[in-house]
């Protein structure tokens, strides 16, 4: 068995099948000394390694396992088709072994917290619940200890779900925008592999939609199992909707309240709607509306999700690191009504910028720009300006993300918000959006330091 990529999955994966008898063959583009990490971690078994390209002999394989990273159109990809070799992934492999029901959650956008409120309310509800996929530690890293009487919450990315002939027996569908058109052909594609995650149900499975979205509702004319439904904006059968202030469930002919709407920590309307999806996913997979409200009403969010860092000097700073596509980072926007330095910026994923451009334009103070993507985003909000006569919009350039932070502290007022939400991947700096994430809680935190220092010494 041949596996392309040594990614974390690619890693997992490897070990597992390894430890079953496989003979396995490991390639990447990456040479041997930018693979460290991973020689060093599978420096003791038996893999054979050809590495800094794709050289046609790991063909010589009965199933090809591809890391979600990996695009389908290489070379080496396109031939193995074209002999009719088998591909896989850990993800479809997962699926495939694994006794527990799943839990599968996908969108554009808010797939991480809804999987991570998720997979909090089925714990509160008493069942051992192990969380992955798109999100933490590979799955098959523990397929083996998963009994029926467990429950798995994955997060699927496009990436992982366009391979799969295999759907989970929950499936949401959170919402579906223009995103990572850098790696799918065509806003089709992209939709195409998202619609894997129900495709395959059966009728005694659920499909759990966004109402309010024409893409994910007109997906239930496709979906073989039973519509469960989220909205903010109406009533729905069986799901999860608002009622008079509160969060509400229908399930079984019985309409009960989970919160009020005041109860809920997360910012936003867009984590609303998470709180909403996760609410219809977990009746769906059997939690009452007593474990959703406990989770719910304490829930502060995840890691670099409009995670406040500091507030120094009646500033505070907001890291959403997450936000690598323009929706994203007007939804973060519009989470605010404070004074809003936005910086933004990265390497842009070949998605339009006019809708986020007009928001900066009417919601932010001042933008400071950094990364490959700064041109084009100058360019889109200039562009605004002249199209709509809107007002100046002060526009900072930074080398990088620490010029960046600096520019943004020195022009902040008490009441101000600085977020950083990029609207951009982080791949032209940084390894992924975690790592630019804690590199801007560090200079945040530094920043809080020098501040802390600067006053005792005034002392």
């Amino acid at each position: 068995m041949t596996i392309v990529g040594l990614g974390r999955e690619g890693m997992a994966l490897a070990k597992f099948l390894v430890r079953h008898g496989a003979k396995v063959t490991a390639t990447d583009s990456k040479k041997q000394h930018q693979l460290k990490g991973a020689m060093d971690e599978l420096a003791d078994l038996p893999i054979r390694y050809q590495l800094g390209g794709h050289p046609e002999d790991v063909l010589q394989a009965d199933v090809i396992f591809v890391s979600p990273g990996v695009p389908r159109q290489i070379p080496i990809l396109v031939e193995a088709r074209q002999r009719g070799i088998a591909l896989s992934s850990e993800t479809a492999l997962f699926l495939r072994l694994c006794s527990a029901p799943i839990i599968g959650i996908t969108g554009s956008s808010g797939k991480t917290t809804t999987t991570s409120l998720v997979g909090e309310i089925m714990k509160a509800e008493g069942y051992r619940t192990f969380v992955g996929g798109n999100i933490g530690s590979p799955l098959i890293n523990s397929v083996e200890q998963m009994e029926p009487a467990d429950r798995v919450v994955m997060e699927l990315s496009s990436f992982q779900l366009e391979v799969l002939e295999q759907s989970p027996q929950v499936a949401a569908v959170l919402n579906l925008s223009p995103n990572h058109l850098d790696r799918h052909q065509s806003m089709d594609d992209y939709v195409a592999a998202k619609k894997n995650i129900v495709r395959f149900q059966t009728q005694n499975d659920y499909a759990v939609l966004n109402a309010d979205q024409s893409l994910t509702r007109e997906l239930a004319e496709e979906c073989p199992g039973e519509i469960v439904l989220f909205s903010r904006e109406q009533e729905v059968a069986q799901g999860a909707f608002l009622d008079s202030g509160h969060v509400v469930v229908r399930w079984a002919e019985q309409k009960r309240t989970v919160c009020g709407l005041s109860e809920i920590k997360l910012l936003g309307l867009h984590n609303l709607e998470n709180v909403l999806a996760a609410c219809a996913i977990s009746a769906a997979a059997g939690a009452q509306t007593e474990a959703m409200r406990r989770v719910v009403t304490t829930f502060s969010g995840v890691e670099h999700r409009l995670e406040l860092v500091a507030e120094i000097d009646g500033v505070r700073f907001y890291d959403d690191s997450i936000a690598t596509s323009p929706q994203r980072t007007m939804a973060a926007l519009d989470s605010f009504s404070d004074p809003l330095i936005l910086l933004a910026g990265g390497r842009e994923k070949h998605l339009p910028l006019e809708a986020l451009a007009r928001l900066i334009l009417a919601k932010v103070k001042a933008i400071v720009l950094f990364g490959e993507a700064a041109p084009l985003l100058e360019q889109a909000i200039v562009q605004a300006q002249s199209e709509r006569s809107a007002r100046d919009l002060a526009i900072y350039r930074s080398s990088d993300l620490s010029e960046a932070v600096s520019t943004a502290a020195e022009m902040a007022e008490g009441g101000d918000v600085v977020l950083l939400s990029p609207g951009c991947t982080s791949f032209d700096m940084y390894r992924d959006f975690a790592e630019r994430g804690d590199h801007f809680k560090a200079l945040v935190r530094e920043l809080k330091n020098s501040q802390k220092r600067v006053a005792t010494t005034e002392r």
